[in-house]
């Protein structure tokens, strides 16, 4: 039934309902009804591809060196060093003062005794022409005591000795009369008194005279001249001394080897002893690799097992190691490799290997080794000790359960 037409009740029609209102779309109403929904999804599709682009990729690129490998079944890893084989001879210098020359620059070959560098010795120059002249000095005087007597020094004493025995002639050739003179009771008793002190007098002058005459003629006495022998060996031990020191003003390499390293420059001034070592020698005409063996390891070392060494960086070279002493104090670790793991909070057994010079490796690969290069060693390990301490702490354990 229509809605405009009067029901059968007789009730008053409805109201009409008002149609919807019609208006042209303007350009506000197209932005906002597709601008706004392009650009959400235009952002959308801007923040993917930024994501994407952006993300983190994981690449697995290849290491710039192949870790070394081992030639044994069952291996004893451990670090080394490259040292000479007369062990890295750090030279100081024993006296305080200025280097005013260096007489050697690194990868000289020097032999015992080849002056490395020099300190300023100046004022130990001026102090040895000093104690040179006190040689001169005490020298001379050993000469003069062993000269004499001095032959011009006699006669005079010879006519002291003839002026002493007139004086005593006339004293008592005085003292004789007054005593007549006296027996006459010509003179008094005090004149004759004073006769007689005269002539006493005149013999003790001559005696003196005489003894003066004696001790001349005797030359030296020998004591004397010991004395003046031992003044002139100090004098000369004082300049020997002297020497001693000026000549330590030059320091010398004590060993035949090679200048590996020069840590000091003309004008600096180095201590006794100095920071750091002034230059470093040793003999490198066969170089050793000294080994660390941490202390949990040493049950597995034999010093009858091969060893081999190779170098950091270079997988495909290998050295072979010859033993040649174990230095037996353990001494904690200074050597570290950089690793992660590598522990250093322990002890090392550290054991000396003699570098062969031939390189196993395949023609034109690596280089030679060099002093305080870090190799890496494999020794054949014996792994008996090892089980045998696991075996035991099983059994140990099950024992004891």
């Amino acid at each position: 039934m229509n809605a405009t037409e009067p029901s059968a009740a007789g009730a008053s029609p409805s109201p009409p309902v008002p149609s919807r209102l019609e208006r042209p779309r303007s350009i506000a109403d197209l932005a906002t009804q597709i601008g706004l929904p392009l650009a959400a999804l235009t952002l959308a599709a801007f923040a993917g591809w930024f994501v994407w682009t952006t993300r983190r990729v994981e690449h697995s690129p290849p290491p710039p060196a192949m870790p070394p490998r081992s030639p044994f079944a069952a291996t004893l890893a451990c670090s080394g060093i490259v040292e000479a084989q007369s062990e890295n001879i750090a030279v100081g210098s024993a006296t305080p003062g200025v280097v005013v020359e260096v007489l050697v620059k690194v990868g000289d070959r020097v032999e015992t005794g080849t002056p490395l560098f020099r300190l300023d010795d100046r004022d130990l120059r001026g102090e040895r022409e000093v104690r040179k002249a006190a040689v001169s000095q005490a020298k001379a005087e050993l000469i003069r005591l062993e000269a004499e007597p001095r032959r011009e020094t006699i006669p005079p004493l010879v006519a002291t000795v003839n002026e002493a025995k007139a004086a005593g002639i006339a004293a008592a050739d005085a003292l004789r009369r007054a005593e007549d003179l006296f027996a006459k009771q010509v003179i008094t008793e005090q004149d004759v008194i004073e006769k007689r002190e005269a002539d006493a007098y005149a013999r003790a002058a001559l005696q003196k005279a005489e003894a003066e005459l004696a001790l001349r003629e005797a030359g030296s006495w020998n004591y004397d001249r010991d004395v003046s022998r031992a003044a002139v060996l100090k004098a000369e031990a004082d300049l020997a001394k002297l020497d001693v020191d000026v000549d330590r003003l030059t320091v010398r390499s004590l060993v035949a080897g090679e200048v590996l390293q020069v840590n000091v420059r003309p004008g600096e001034f180095v201590g006794a002893p100095p920071g750091q070592p002034l230059i470093v020698v040793g003999n490198v005409d066969r170089l050793h690799v000294r080994v660390d063996i941490d202390e949990f390891e040493i049950d597995r070392f034999d010093p009858a097992f091969a060893a081999r060494a190779v170098p950091r960086g270079s997988a495909g070279t290998e050295y072979t190691l010859a033993f040649v002493r174990v230095e037996p104090f353990v001494v904690p670790k200074k050597s570290l490799t950089g690793d992660n793991s590598e522990r250093v909070d322990t002890r090392v057994l550290q054991v000396i290997y003699d570098c062969s010079p031939r390189r196993d490796g395949p023609p034109g690969r690596g280089k030679s080794l060099f002093v305080g290069q870090q190799v890496d060693v494999f020794i054949e390990a014996d792994d008996r000790a090892g089980s045998t301490g696991r075996v035991d702490e099983v059994s140990g354990g099950e024992d004891a359960t």
